[in-house]
């Protein structure tokens, strides 16, 4: 039943995801830390009303966040993406394993718990959607990295985190390495809109 967490100024670099377990947190306080990311199993607080993370050293925000539909203040002031964002990022090859995961989940090859075994069957369900609508995609383990800017209250651009199935999937978003023109140009209005509506106070200076 906890409803106000304050854990600013504790020199923390990282969040235990475990405080997505407190359902009737309204109030998180997370700044003056040494914060580098945040775990999207945050996405599952859906009482937060206020995010505060001002003075860390983030640099992107997980895309997930934009499931916190009670958010009304997100403090990021003080952090580097503000200013900078990750620009190097990479790509591991998908074993054979992935591949055949793959397969099995883009093509619907029907399978029962029966024919597999345990492991297997866990591992087919922990595939994810690529969110680019044009590819259908899944993957499991190997995905790509990628920067989305989101406008939020129609005037602040933050970068957010989303991953792709591969390097070749075309991708409605743009590539980090862009300039911030193209960024707007392709960024998704829907993701865009929403986030505005539910997002009353961004505070980034």
């Amino acid at each position: 039943s906890l409803e106000f967490l304050y854990l600013g100024g504790n020199f923390i670099t990282s969040i235990p995801p475990e405080l997505a377990n407190l359902p009737s947190l309204s109030y998180l306080v997370l700044c003056d830390n040494k914060i580098q990311s945040i775990p999207p199993q945050l996405a599952q607080l859906h009482s937060l009303r206020s995010l505060s993370l001002h003075n860390n050293l983030l640099t992107y925000l997980p895309r997930e966040i934009l499931n916190l539909v009670h958010l009304e203040e997100l403090s990021l002031r003080g952090n580097p993406l503000v200013v900078r964002f990750v620009r190097d990022l990479t790509y591991n090859p998908p074993s054979l394993q992935e591949l055949a995961g793959r397969t099995i989940k883009a093509r619907n090859v029907p399978y029962a718990r029966s024919d597999l075994p345990e492991n297997l069957v866990r591992y087919l369900s922990l595939a994810s959607n690529c969110p680019n609508p044009k590819c259908g995609g899944v993957y499991f383990d190997s995905c790509v990295r990628q920067i989305k800017f989101v406008d939020f209250c129609g005037k602040y651009r933050l970068p957010l985190m989303h991953y792709l199935c591969s390097p070749e999937c075309s991708s409605p978003c743009s590539s980090a390495s862009q300039s911030s023109t193209s960024q707007s140009e392709s960024d998704s209005e829907d993701e865009a809109s929403v986030a505005a509506r539910r997002m009353q106070k961004v505070l980034l200076g």
